[in-house]
């Protein structure tokens, strides 16, 4: 955390991020309360900001209970981005989710969404980079066409494109020129040959119907 936490220091600070944003034993949102980042706001992806809502359910907006911090959805089944005024809420975005390396998982495609959306309003970026749990050295199936992008495909990559959700974004940003203000904080010991069982870190389902690393595999 010390390699990005002094760059919230005076920022209105918005958190793209779920369940699986852990820092140990704390939620990521917690922990920044904590140190005193000013957290304005939380987007919520598709299963919601604790993960509680079923694989396509729509998602309100809401408070968090636990800090009191606005929660905006951007999975209610219109948004496909925030509305001006919430953009203008915040300076920084801090993104955190954990992905599976699928090409039509929901989390990265809001991602890149928002990414486009902070580059109109010139709002910086900052991924927090997790590994991708199904190798990053094995690259199989078909690309998407670009008239079939939408949520469950962000844009022409394989099936399983063996990336991470971090070099996803600096690819995106990149390749069509999206112009974001984009930081990615790498995550450390990861090697593109592991599994994820080799990271030592602890499995989180990151939505109902992957509750183990095997469930992305198959």
């Amino acid at each position: 955390m010390a390699e990005y936490v002094p760059n919230l220091a005076n920022q209105r600070v918005a958190v793209l991020a779920n369940h699986t944003a852990m820092v140990g034993d704390t939620h990521l949102v917690d922990t920044l309360v904590a140190q005193g980042v000013n957290v304005v706001g939380i987007f919520a992806p598709e299963h919601g900001f604790r993960g509680g809502a079923d694989a396509g359910e729509h998602v309100a907006n809401s408070t968090d209970e636990k800090t009191g911090i606005p929660i905006w959805s951007l999975y209610d089944g219109r948004t496909q981005r925030p509305a001006d005024k919430v953009m203008q809420a915040f300076d920084l975005l801090v993104v955190d989710m954990q992905d599976v390396g699928l090409r039509f998982y929901t989390y990265y495609i809001t991602m890149l969404r928002m990414i486009d959306a902070c580059a109109d309003f010139g709002r910086r970026v900052i991924v927090l980079d997790r590994p991708n749990p199904i190798r990053g050295d094995i690259i199989e199936g078909g690309c998407a066409e670009p008239f079939s992008y939408c949520l469950l495909a962000g844009f022409d990559s394989p099936v399983r494109h063996g990336m991470t959700v971090g070099e996803l974004a600096l690819m995106y940003n990149e390749e069509k020129k999206i112009g974001a203000q984009l930081t990615v904080i790498p995550f450390t010991g990861w090697d593109r040959s592991m599994f994820y069982e080799q990271t030592g870190l602890v499995w989180m389902p990151p939505s109902p119907n992957i509750p183990t690393v095997d469930s992305a595999l198959y």
